[in-house]
């Protein structure tokens, strides 16, 4: 009998005149972040995903694999998504491996939600907050956060072109979501985030604050979406500020996650606008409060994809940083090509236990 293959674990790959090797410059700080959708176990039936080997898609043998691949990225840094199990498996489990962790829970009845993962000899934990994006439903009564010509516009030319993943027929269920034509059934979607700044250990002082969301999944339903990314970085802009002033230091910001979103759609479009000298075809059209840049799209140009079954196989993932905080990545996690035979026949399978693949970089700041 033959023994079951281990799941793969690919490189990190030096950006063109970045040295990966030397993580201890004396001229920048240097730390690893990695985001996955590790694909939450109550997500996980058979049905959904009939090409995944079955032993693929069991608890134990899925949990130990995304062990397996967590702890081979010598992250500093992990920001999950769809992250089940959690009091009862993950943070037990990471804290064997040296990572401490925060955590919050979907709204609702959702079983899963978003996790920051950070190793404490590499950063201590100053601030943290949640994001509730159930909380746009009280800004309805302020005007409609949604718009109706926004809201046309972004079903028109948005993500409508995206079929939903192979997964997303139970997170989407039975359809009880309500009127879609009201405004506070369509916002209330019990989709979270978390954000913490954290102090680096090495060298001393330096603040990083990190963002990990999961926005939204209905390609349809972009208007949302799109609301929430910019609840996200007002959200944001307020947390650096709070940071800054208590701290009496100026963050860098780093944003990660599941956006459910492709590049060029609107979502992604607002996120990176803020940075016309990054997205010089994108109209800025309101004020963004932190400009973003995406790490792959500075270093190599988006993946090809992010989120692989035979349903849907697009980039949905992303880690957005500040530029204008001296912050730069000098290396990437190298992603498998569409052709790779480890995804050849769609996700969950022996190589990769989610149906995402996880993204990442590892950053340098330096201080003019």
């Amino acid at each position: 009998m033959g023994t079951t293959p281990s799941p793969i674990c690919r490189e990190f790959i030096s950006v063109e005149g970045s040295d990966i090797y030397s993580r201890s410059r004396p001229d920048g700080i240097r730390f690893r972040l990695v985001s996955y959708n590790i694909l939450a176990q109550v997500y996980v039936k058979s049905s959904l995903f009939p090409h995944s080997p079955s032993p693929c898609l069991r608890w134990k043998a899925r949990s130990h694999s995304i062990l397996s691949v967590l702890k081979n990225f010598g992250a500093d840094f992990l920001c999950l998504q769809e992250v089940d199990e959690y009091d009862s498996f993950y943070k037990g489990h990471m804290e064997s491996l040296g990572y401490s962790s925060i955590y919050v829970q979907r709204s609702g009845q959702k079983r899963d939600g978003c996790g920051i993962f950070y190793k404490p000899d590499s950063a201590e934990l100053v601030l943290e907050e949640n994001i509730e994006y159930n909380d746009l439903v009280n800004s309805v009564q302020d005007g409609d956060v949604l718009g109706d010509d926004e809201h046309d516009d972004v079903l028109t030319k948005g993500n409508r072109e995206a079929e939903p993943k192979n997964g997303s027929a139970l997170k989407k269920a039975v359809d009880e979501r309500g009127d879609p034509d009201d405004p506070r059934v369509r916002l209330k979607r019990d989709c979270v985030g978390i954000m913490a700044a954290f102090k680096l250990k090495d060298p001393p002082h330096h603040v990083v604050v990190v963002a990990n969301t999961h926005l939204y999944w209905d390609p349809e339903w972009a208007d949302v979406k799109l609301a929430q990314a910019k609840y996200l970085l007002s959200r944001l802009a307020q947390f650096k500020e709070l940071v800054s002033n208590r701290l009496e230091y100026i963050p860098s910001v780093i944003v990660a996650g599941d956006f459910n979103s492709t590049p060029g759609d609107k979502v992604y479009q607002y996120l990176i606008s803020g940075n016309s000298s990054l997205a010089p075809g994108v109209e800025c059209l309101e004020d963004i409060p932190i400009p973003l840049c995406s790490v792959y799209a500075f270093t190599k140009g988006e993946p090809q994809f992010t989120n692989c079954t035979p349903g849907f196989t697009g980039t949905l993932d992303y880690i957005f940083f500040s530029p204008n905080d001296n912050i730069k990545p000098v290396s990437f996690l190298e992603l498998p090509d569409p052709d790779s035979p480890d995804v050849a026949d769609g996700l969950p399978n022996y190589s990769h236990p989610s149906d995402h693949l996880p993204i990442g970089a590892e950053f340098e700041i330096t201080r003019e």
